[in-house]
């Protein structure tokens, strides 16, 4: 038996890797008005987006039930040492109460252990990876959640919104409604701190707005220690790209994690987002 991971779709996890690292996904919920959908299982991305963009109802998302959790945690559960279960940012979602009410209603069952891990999209998937990899090599429960948690303190995120007025409406804004005055005509740079959404910078075009994420990834390659390297897009694939060759002098193209944002960050981010999310340790 060996130690299972489970995750939730705001991972963003290429499919690929799921296989690869067997790792189980709970799928979130998305909500256009009467219309609820499980996240890439009955709504997938360029579906969502379209109707997000051309729509008239503004989406919604929601958490899993504590139900959703223990049907996972009980099938896992037959062939598991333990679980270790990690999920997006606490202060962002109801999540983790969901998984912490499955656990909670298991007596009896094999250990299971809940990681917050402060992020959401590539920044959660890094530390759900890092499991992972640690679970796939053999590592006993205690060992996969300490790689887990260490890999929490070595997230670092930056991404630009084509607007804040998605992430305004959804209410998940935080302490970056301070750009909301400066938004027309302003590419704003997003950050996370402590689980929460906070302001980077700000930039006159989405192409300076690139060049800041480049600054970004140069100077943590230059005066840091860079373990990984991710880029993550919804409609702009050409963005993405871009950036990937621009960096590959710095950092190999092909050990860059690539993959497309899904409706959970999507629904409060809008289109044209691009992340850029390092796991290492950066210099201030």
């Amino acid at each position: 038996m060996a130690v299972k991971i489970v995750t939730d779709s705001s991972a963003d996890i290429p499919p690929e890797l799921l296989k690869e690292f067997d790792i189980t996904v709970v799928p979130l919920y998305v909500r256009f008005g009467n219309d609820v959908f499980k996240d890439k299982v009955d709504i997938y991305d360029q579906e969502f987006y379209k109707r997000l963009v051309s729509g008239e109802v503004f989406p919604a998302t929601s958490q899993p039930t504590p139900l959703d959790f223990k049907q996972v945690y009980e099938e896992l559960a037959k062939d598991a040492d333990g679980i270790v279960s990690v999920h997006l940012s606490s202060k962002l979602s109801g999540t983790i109460p969901s998984a912490l009410q499955a656990r909670e209603s298991m007596q009896g069952s094999c250990p299971i252990e809940i990681i917050d891990s402060l992020s959401i999209t590539s920044g959660l998937g890094m530390v759900c990876l890092e499991a992972a990899r640690a679970a796939k090599a053999g590592k006993n429960m205690e060992e996969v959640v300490k790689i887990a948690s260490d890999a929490v303190n070595e997230i670092h995120f930056m991404v630009i919104f084509d607007t804040l007025k998605y992430l305004a409406k959804g209410g998940r804004i935080g302490k970056a409604k301070s750009l909301m005055g400066a938004m027309l005509n302003i590419k704003p740079l997003i950050g996370m701190k402590d689980g929460e959404v906070v302001p980077l910078a700000k930039a006159r075009s989405y192409s300076k707005a690139m060049e800041q994420q480049y600054e970004f990834i140069e100077k943590a390659v230059k005066e840091g220690e860079v373990k990984e390297v991710s880029i993550m897009y919804n409609t702009s694939k050409d963005a993405a790209d871009t950036l990937a060759d621009r960096i590959a002098p710095l950092y190999p193209k092909e050990k860059i994690l690539m993959g497309e944002i899904g409706p959970i960050l999507g629904t409060h981010g809008g289109p044209n987002m691009l992340v850029v999310c390092i796991r290492g340790k950066l210099t201030k």
